[in-house]
């Protein structure tokens, strides 16, 4: 839906709530209580009430809504503006778009839905041949002497924050067409590079039986073999990383360029949050039109109850 139709049809506060609501209603009922699914709409309360055992939903109730004072047309608009925007809106020109007067709600609400994105990636694995490799990407860190100060150690800066990249990729068998074809990528903030933390990320997202590793021969990746399928790893120079793990470098590229371009300054303790948005949008880039839908979907369908933000 282009711009000038979307706001055509959700110009207001009241159409946006409705539309919520309908988005609600085919997506995210449950009764919290007997976990029923038949409800009676109390138009005057703005809730659901549950047929079996009367108990009552708000409509904000367990959604990405629920504890926030902003209108739904803010959310509406937030939600359509990036997914719809390829490269990103910046909070401060969100603001500026909505007419808000503080920026910290329209930042927070941001936070919020790149939650969101992230969960919804977590839901899924990657299967077949994977590369991976390490990026690091720079983020206002705290200062010396803080809780995370002091010199880094490893392959990363006082400045940068190591991040464990994942792009499923399949192989070409057409003549004329590319070696390989990217598919899917994740991305993963990390604390250390040490072969624990690094197998615990690998293993949320590959299967034992059907993911295929291809990397480097970073110590750290020593564990990997014992959780997928099996571990392709060679000694790159350095010089050459870009073309034996191509599609992993392509999208370290890609989002750094994005951060640097929307934001220009990235804090570290939400740095996992832009890179959520970075992925959800990259996985799904063929769905277009489609992908307004898909983050409605996820704004009333996961379980919000005490989120941070």
């Amino acid at each position: 839906m282009r711009l000038l139709e979307f706001t055509k049809r959700y110009g207001d506060e009241e159409s946006c709530k409705q539309l919520f609501k309908e988005y609600r209603e085919r997506h995210g009922l449950s009764c919290r209580k007997c976990h029923g699914e038949a409800f009676y709409w109390l138009k005057t309360a703005d809730r659901w009430q549950c047929k079996s055992c009367g108990a009552q939903i708000g409509l904000r109730s367990g959604t990405l809504l629920e504890s926030s004072n902003l209108p739904y047309h803010y959310w509406i608009y937030a939600m359509y503006l990036m997914t719809s925007i390829k490269k990103g809106i910046s909070a401060l020109e969100l603001q500026r778009q909505l007419g808000h007067k503080r920026y910290e709600p329209i930042w927070a609400m941001k936070h919020k839905i790149r939650t969101a994105m992230g969960n919804r990636d977590e839901r899924y694995k990657m299967e077949g041949l994977v590369e991976l490799d390490d990026g690091f990407i720079k983020a206002n860190r705290p200062k010396k002497g803080t809780d995370m100060g002091g010199n880094s150690r490893g392959r990363g800066t006082q400045e940068k924050r190591a991040v464990l990249v994942m792009a499923k990729f399949e192989q070409g068998n057409e003549k004329g067409k590319k070696s390989s074809s990217f598919r899917y990528v994740s991305m993963k903030v990390m604390e250390s590079q040490g072969a624990i933390e690094v197998g615990n990320a690998v293993k949320r997202k590959a299967t034992k039986d059907n993911t295929e590793i291809v990397s480097d021969n970073f110590r750290g990746y020593s564990r990997i073999k014992e959780i997928v399928k099996a571990h392709h790893a060679q000694n790159v120079p350095k010089e050459l990383a870009e073309k034996v793990l191509p599609w992993v470098h392509t999208m370290i590229s890609n989002v750094k360029r994005t951060l640097l371009g929307i934001n220009h300054s990235v804090d570290d303790t939400y740095l996992q949050n832009y890179l959520n948005e970075f992925c959800y949008k990259v996985n799904r880039r063929y769905f277009k039109q489609n992908l307004f839908d898909r983050m409605m979907v996820a704004a009333v369908a996961e379980p919000w109850y005490g989120t941070k933000y």
